[in-house]
């Protein structure tokens, strides 16, 4: 018996022993399981970087990064190294299409910048730049290009409108002072009193109206027949007109060959008549004034014989000599 009492100890430590070792082998199963999946999940991801000089406020660390949308990473890390700086270190699966055209921006959404109501994450963009290899940064990691911090959340729109309505109200306040109100009071009062004078002159409108529409129906045939008459002139008068000028063309045309050729005909009888000139200048006109001096004294003679004869008409019997008559004596 008493060796039996000393065998149950013996026996209960060894299956304690057993199960501390099997306790550990599966730790160690585990523990070896997990840095295998890390591994393999680490060979799957890029650690990237960037570096910002806006607020991240909200970003914490297994934040979503999206490209276009599409998950594709988390945020590992968040740094803040300057007083204004702040380094953000992604984990991005290999098969993103990350390169240098690749624009990061930090974006919040939701009702709130942060919390159960918003939250914050990384949105990769491509801005259409030529595709190159990421630049690595100092750090060793791949540093990848920011924009400025986006925040489409509800208190942020809130924040923007209530400041778009204080903008609106002094802009209010300043444009509607007492004197524009007087203004605007006297602008209606002018108004209602053209209403009251258009409703005093509705019937007189009305019969404008409807002599307008009659004088509108009369113009259906006054167009009819300017449209006959454009119609007219474009298919007649027109061709016409043409015909005529395409004449009076050919007519001035035959004109000024005519005169070319009656000009060269002239050149002749210009130089003809420049000698006859000459020779009425030298022969003719000479003998024409000696004729012209010798019609004048006729002419003087018959003056003076005239006036003898009106003195005396028995000069006609017995001329101009003094002869004395039976009875006279000298």
């Amino acid at each position: 018996m008493i060796q039996l009492a000393g065998d149950v100890p013996r026996r209960g430590r060894s299956v304690e022993s057993q199960a501390r070792w099997i306790f550990a082998a599966i730790v160690l199963l585990a523990g070896a399981l997990a840095l295998a999946w890390s591994f393999v999940a680490s060979s799957r991801y890029i650690s990237y970087e960037l570096r910002t000089h806006d607020t991240v406020s909200g970003l914490i660390e297994d934040a979503p990064v999206e490209f276009h949308g599409v998950e594709v990473g988390r945020v590992v890390r968040v740094d803040l190294t300057g007083p204004a700086s702040v380094r953000v270190v992604l984990h991005i699966r290999k098969d993103a299409p990350i390169s240098s055209a690749t624009v990061a921006t930090i974006t919040s959404r939701g009702l709130a910048s942060k919390g159960f109501t918003g939250y914050v994450y990384v949105a990769l963009e491509d801005d259409g730049s030529p595709a190159q290899p990421v630049a690595v940064a100092s750090a060793g990691y791949p540093q990848l290009r920011t924009a400025a911090s986006r925040s489409v959340n509800m208190d942020t729109t809130m924040n923007q409108v209530n400041q778009n309505v204080q903008s609106m109200t002094r802009l209010l306040q300043a444009a509607l002072d007492a004197r524009t109100l007087a203004s605007v009071k006297e602008s209606l009062d002018s108004m209602q009193k053209v209403a009251r004078t258009l409703d005093a002159n509705t019937e007189r409108m009305n019969t404008i109206l409807a002599n307008a529409e009659r004088a509108t129906a009369r113009l259906g045939p006054l167009l009819d027949s300017s449209t006959q008459s454009a119609n007219a002139m474009q298919n007649q008068l027109v061709p016409k007109a043409y015909q005529a000028f395409s004449s009076l063309d050919r007519l001035s045309t035959a004109l000024d060959a005519q005169a070319q050729q009656a000009a060269s005909r002239l050149q002749p009888l210009l130089e003809s008549g420049t000698d006859t000139a000459r020779a009425l200048q030298t022969q003719v006109l000479p003998e024409a004034y000696e004729a012209v001096s010798n019609l004048n004294r006729l002419s003087t003679s018959l003056r003076d014989a005239t006036a003898r004869i009106e003195r005396d008409p028995s000069v006609l019997l017995r001329g101009t000599a003094n002869r004395l008559g039976p009875g006279e004596a000298q």
